[in-house]
């Protein structure tokens, strides 16, 4: 692999130049790739950079310049492809959200960097462990959407891209070795699936918001008014949510419910500056709350209680645990990676005591399938003959 630091990179930012590196990129086998975002720093995330990257170029190419990036497509979906790239879930999600963009033939070398049971699995630990080559990550959560962007980052953002190709190809031999290779592009297929949540609508904010279901139906009153607040702050001042008011503010505030400025300064939740800005519009929202009428009042949403498992699946449970356990141990992986206890219950609950059993059981991979099937039959059958 050539010193990533001296490798040289395009910039991509007209519809000719574009043009020009998709008849390229159509002709590789294997392209790796990254992206840079602004989530921390405007309300509306975007992609503000993607990074490609093949044996022969690297490119990065900025969206912010170009009207449209749907030339792009056909390389992404090609199946006959191989792309690369490194905990794909974020980017997968963003490119469809921004460039309806569908990924195929995925590699994701942090899913393999687990299946390989390695512990460190971010990308900077991979490449030092495995290239013995240091990432400078100065730059990672710097506001990608400003132009024009200095050197330096431009060359941070060409870094990640480039040293994936012979990461990925190290990361398969050794998966090869091991005879894993089928189970890391089986759930690299899976996750090359997901989507962005669907837009919805601003209503009942708090059905979002981690720890709303702990509060009692006033509080939840109070929080909605001030998450209501907060977004429409964000969107006005273009802000991400987290740097109007905090998480933590929104909920201690909720329980706390200060009717004056005076009590609100008491709770130590917000900056001086904060309460100048906004406190009065605070206390306003916090009393027109607490004056709603109780059968007004939001009530968080209660899953129907899950019925007690039947003593014979509690029983099947325990001898599969420790199967998995003992399985993880000798391959040296995580336990989750062999089974998730979601999957043991619904194993437990199928009780299935063949292949054809094992065929019916949805939530195993067709390589947990494989791999597994005789252990899990045989299992159970020595269960049931006790």
């Amino acid at each position: 692999m050539k010193n990533y630091n001296d490798f040289n990179y395009r910039i991509i930012d007209t519809e000719s130049r574009l043009k020009e590196i998709v008849s390229l990129f159509k002709k590789e086998e294997i392209i790796a790739f990254d992206m840079e975002a602004d989530s921390m720093f405007h309300f509306k995330e975007k992609v503000c950079l993607i990074q490609m990257a093949s044996k022969k170029m690297n490119v990065i190419i900025d969206p912010l310049k170009l009207n449209d990036l749907s030339s792009l497509k056909p390389v992404f979906a090609n199946r006959g492809i191989k792309k690369i790239l490194h905990g794909a879930d974020y980017d997968i999600r963003s490119l469809y959200r921004d460039f309806q963009i569908t990924i195929n033939n995925l590699f994701d070398t942090q899913i393999a960097a687990s299946f390989l049971g390695l512990k460190a699995t971010g990308l900077d630990a991979l490449v030092q462990n495995k290239l013995n080559l240091k990432m400078n990550k100065k730059y990672q959560k710097k506001d990608w959407s400003k132009r024009p962007l200095p050197e330096e980052m431009l060359e941070y953002a060409a870094n990640d891209a480039i040293c994936l190709i012979p990461l990925a190809e190290l990361l398969k031999k050794e998966l090869m070795e091991k005879q894993r290779l089928s189970w890391v592009y089986e759930e690299s297929e899976i996750l090359s699936k997901v989507r962005p949540p669907a837009l919805s609508d601003t209503n009942n904010l708090y059905l979002k918001f981690k720890g709303s279901g702990k509060l009692s139906p006033r509080s939840l009153a109070v929080l909605e008014e001030l998450l209501q607040l907060r977004f429409k702050i964000a969107g006005k001042k273009d802000r991400p949510l987290f740097k109007i008011f905090s998480n933590r503010s929104m909920i201690k505030l909720a329980e706390a419910k200060p009717t004056s400025l005076l009590q609100l300064k008491r709770t130590n939740t917000l900056s001086d500056k904060q309460i100048s800005m906004h406190g009065n519009v605070i206390k306003d929202l916090i009393n027109k709350a607490l004056n709603m009428p109780e059968n007004t009042l939001p009530v968080y949403p209660r899953n129907k209680r899950v019925p007690l498992k039947k003593p014979e699946v509690t029983e099947r449970i325990r001898p599969l645990e420790n199967w998995r356990n003992n399985k993880a141990r000798a391959l040296e992986i995580d336990p989750s990676i062999v089974l998730t206890n979601a999957t043991i219950n619904s194993i437990a609950s199928h009780n299935p005591l063949n292949k054809n059993d094992i065929k019916k059981i949805k939530e195993l991979k067709n390589w947990q399938k494989e791999e597994f099937g005789e252990d899990i039959t045989a299992v159970l059958k020595k269960i049931n003959q006790s």
